[in-house]
Order: structure tokens, then C-alpha cells, then sequence
């Protein structure tokens, strides 16, 4: 597999990127099943894998951290994340700097191993000063406990505002972003990539399915459109059938559906490699539940699209455009009422 630099990191990890979300309680319970899926997406020469600690609440690290024993975790580039709520306790979640030392212990007993190549804050909190969440990544790398830190759904004003804190305070900067970007939620390729771009940050994106609307699954039928299952009524905003966002997606997703099938490539492998595709994304991550799934994706990092293919996908998702606004990843609180009205 084709492997990237990791922005200017001088790591380098493989084109598609192992989303462990889908390990543990969240997605596949059978532990040994998750193992043999992980085994067998590092024969296949991935070799960057990522997770979170709020992932089925620890327990997708634990996951991975079996599945690295006896020898394999030398070559694996492991990344995890903080900031999710680990417990009732309102100081168990965030990025402080208490919470931040406490939860990287855990972080690395669960996964079993002595650093963390890639420790990530999960989401932008914008009422904690960036230098407080900085600083206390610094001290976790000068101890060796983490090589790098990056971000995840952050807008791009946040992500300049953290870079120019680094610089101004000599502080450790974030060298990754990991944003949604799918054919069906492209509103990072107007902001978010081009700031990457351009302070030489690493792109690890994730949903490149869309949460599954680019399976194959979503697809017109008659006037029947396919059903949501009870897991995505939970996520009503992503999937409700009812809202004009996610008939617009609908759409989009037929049409993409039949863009696949003339261009004689499955839907699953053309989304992901319009992802890997564009030049300011270094590796997609893929999240498969089952075997079949990642037998499903993996052959999409031998696919090139050409640029009938593109400008087609272009017309039926212009270029910068959200579908759905909240499938963005970050909901900025300045909209909410509260925060417009007096």
C-alpha cells in the first residue's frame, strides 16, 4: 500500500487509516473478531490505526491494544484522542490540563504501551484557553508519553489560533487535523484544507462514507427510499428521511450510486478514493465493523479517479458544500440563540 508523510512530520503511514470506533461495545463485542479484522488490515500493509478513549469508553483502546501485543506495535503509528466524557463526574471529559494528565495514563494502560504516536484533542472547546490545552501536550511530550499532538473537527479559525499560540508561547504545535469530508459533506475544502495546507498539518479524515449513506445501501427505490435502522433514528439530524437535508443526500447518494456503476467501481471504493484523492488529505480513515466490510474498502487505495469522474461528482455535490450542515462535525455555539439574542 501506498504510503504519505504525515504533514511534515517525517512519519510515514499508509494511505488509508484504521478507524477503530467500530471495536468494543459501539459496533463488533467479540473481541477476537475485532483482533483478526485489525491483523488482517496490517497484512494488507496499514500501518496507521486510530482511536479514541471515548470509544465504547475505553474499551476500543483495550481492543487495540490486544491486537498490538507480541511484537506489533513497534510498527504501527497509534493514534488516540481526549476529550469525551469518561463518567459522571463533569472533570472526567474536556481538554484541561488536569484532565488531559489524568486521562493519558489511562489512554496508555489501556492500549498497553509505554507512548502514544499521535495524541488528539477530540473536539474544539472554545471557552478553554488554547495555551492551558497546549502546554499540558508539551509536558506529555517532553516526557515521551506522546510523539505529536493534533486536532479533530476543528474549525479553521481555531486551528490558526492554535498554531500562532504555539509559535508566540514556544509551545509544542498540532501537526494533524482530523475533519469529516465525504462527497457528501465537502464544506472543509473551503476553509478547513486550505488552513492545513498551509501550516503543513497532516489531514486524517474521517466518514468518507458518510456515515453509511455511501454504502450502496442508500439508494432510491420506486418511491420507497431505504429505511433508517433504529441505530440512526438516534442521529435524527443525519438520517431522518423527513428533513429536506437528508432528501437532498438521498439524492446525492442515488446519483453517485449510478456514477459508480458506469464508471464499473463500487460506491464504498469510489468514496473513499475521492477522499484520499484530494491533495491536502494524507489518509482517509476507513472504520469497518466487520471482515467483510474492510474487505470491502481496502481495495479503494488502488483506485485513481479520473477527472470525468470528479467533474461528475462535482455537479451533483458542488465543491465546499455541506448537504447536510450537521454532518460538519463541529456545531459553532455562536448560532444558538442564546448566543444571538439578548
Amino acid at each position: 500500500m501506498e504510503h504519505r508523510q504525515l504533514g511534515r512530520t517525517g512519519v510515514s503511514v499508509s494511505k488509508l487509516c484504521l478507524g477503530a470506533m467500530m471495536f468494543g461495545a459501539w459496533g463488533t463485542t467479540d473481541h477476537d473478531e475485532s483482533i483478526r479484522i485489525i491483523h488482517r488490515a496490517l497484512e494488507a500493509g496499514i500501518n496507521f490505526i486510530d482511536t479514541a478513549d471515548i470509544y465504547s469508553q475505553g474499551e476500543s483502546e483495550v481492543i487495540v491494544g490486544k491486537a498490538l501485543a507480541g511484537g506489533k506495535r513497534d510498527n504501527v503509528v497509534l493514534a488516540t484522542k481526549v476529550w469525551g466524557q469518561m463518567g459522571d463526574d463533569p472533570n472526567r471529559g474536556g481538554v484541561s490540563r488536569r484532565w488531559i494528565i489524568q486521562e493519558v495514563e489511562s489512554s496508555l494502560r489501556r492500549l498497553g504501551t509505554d507512548w502514544i504516536d499521535l495524541y488528539q484533542v477530540h473536539r474544539y472547546e472554545p471557552g478553554i484557553d488554547i495555551e492551558e490545552t497546549l502546554g499540558a501536550l508539551t509536558d506529555l511530550v517532553h516526557q515521551g508519553k506522546i510523539r505529536y499532538i493534533g486536532t479533530s473537527a476543528f474549525p479553521a479559525s481555531a486551528i490558526v489560533e492554535a498554531q500562532w499560540a504555539a509559535r508566540d508561547r514556544r509551545l509544542q504545535r498540532f501537526v494533524t487535523e482530523q475533519p469529516p469530508y465525504s462527497i457528501l459533506a465537502r464544506g472543509i475544502e473551503a476553509d478547513v484544507l486550505p488552513t492545513c495546507r498551509r501550516h503543513g498539518m497532516g489531514v486524517i479524515s474521517w466518514s468518507p462514507l458518510s456515515g453509511g449513506w455511501l454504502s450502496g445501501r442508500y439508494r432510491k427505490q420506486g418511491d420507497v427510499p431505504t429505511p433508517m435502522s433504529e441505530a440512526r433514528r438516534r442521529l435524527a439530524d443525519r438520517y431522518d428521511l423527513a428533513l429536506p437535508a437528508n432528501q437532498r443526500k438521498l439524492d446525492a447518494a442515488d446519483q453517485l450510486g449510478q456514477l459508480a456503476d458506469e464508471a464499473g467501481i463500487p460506491l464504498i471504493q469510489l468514496a473513499i478514493a475521492f477522499a484520499a484523492n484530494h491533495p491536502a488529505v494524507t489518509a482517509p480513515i476507513i472504520g469497518p465493523r466487520t471482515m467483510e466490510h474492510l474487505e470491502s474498502q481496502l481495495p479503494a487505495a488502488d483506485i485513481v479517479l479520473d477527472q470525468a469522474v470528479l467533474a461528475r461528482i462535482d455537479e451533483i455535490v458542488p465543491p465546499g458544500v455541506n448537504l447536510n450542515p450537521a454532518d460538519g462535525g463541529w456545531v459553532n455555539p455562536d448560532l444558538e440563540p442564546a448566543a444571538r439574542r439578548r
